[in-house]
This record gives structure tokens, sequence and C-alpha cells, in this order.
């Protein structure tokens, strides 16, 4: 069981997710709505998963990977985007993140990436 921060700027999104992953046994420890706030609620709640959407307000997940990253090298952050498209994938791989899902949310798919990332 891990503990997990939920970051997507939709609360339908993060609703669902949040479903799917007690599902699975985990423990949501926390939700943001854009980068900025995941990354504030990172240093404080100290999860040790975090799923990252990558187009939000005020800061995107990419940016606030690298911002994490910077600070907790160890971290295991996996992308979450509408878009499927290639050039993010390689993007947020690149800024850090362990795993991509793309939205609508699978159940299986989401619990390969998180026994990849953990």
């Amino acid at each position: 069981m891990a503990k997990i921060l939920i970051t997507d700027d939709a609360l339908f999104m993060r609703m669902q997710l949040k479903d799917i992953l007690t599902k699975l046994g985990h423990e949501v420890v926390g939700e943001a709505e854009n980068g900025k706030i995941a990354i504030e609620k990172f240093q404080r709640l100290q999860p040790e998963l975090v799923t990252m959407d990558i187009t939000m307000p005020e800061m995107n997940g990419i940016e606030a990977v690298i911002e994490i990253n910077k600070h907790y090298a160890d971290a295991k952050i996996i992308m979450c985007s509408a878009m499927g498209q290639q050039g993010m994938v390689v993007d947020a791989i690149k800024a850090g993140a362990s795993d991509f899902i793309v939205k609508p949310f699978n159940q299986d798919r989401i619990k390969e990436a998180l026994e990849k990332a953990i």
C-alpha cells in the first residue's frame, strides 16, 4: 500500500483516480489542483508516489516534476494526460516521471504503472 498525492485541475478526475487507487488498496494522502500546490503538498505530506496531470493552470505537470525532482531525486511520479502525444510523454520522462497513463483511466493500467513505480 502506497501513500499517494493526486494532482489534477479537474475535480472529477481526482475523484475518479482516488476511487481507483483506494480500490487497489492505496491511501490517498492529499490532492492538488495545480503543480504549485502539488509541490507544497509533496514537501509537507512526503507521499510515496504522485500522480501528475500535465495540462494545468498556474504551473503545469512537467514544471512541477522538474521542481520536485530538484529537491527529491527519488520522487516517484506518474504523469496523467488526456493527450497521449509522443512529445509530451518524452518531456515527462525526461523531466523525471516514472511512467505515463492516458485518460480516461483504466484500473489495470494504473495498477501496472503503480507496481512499476513503487
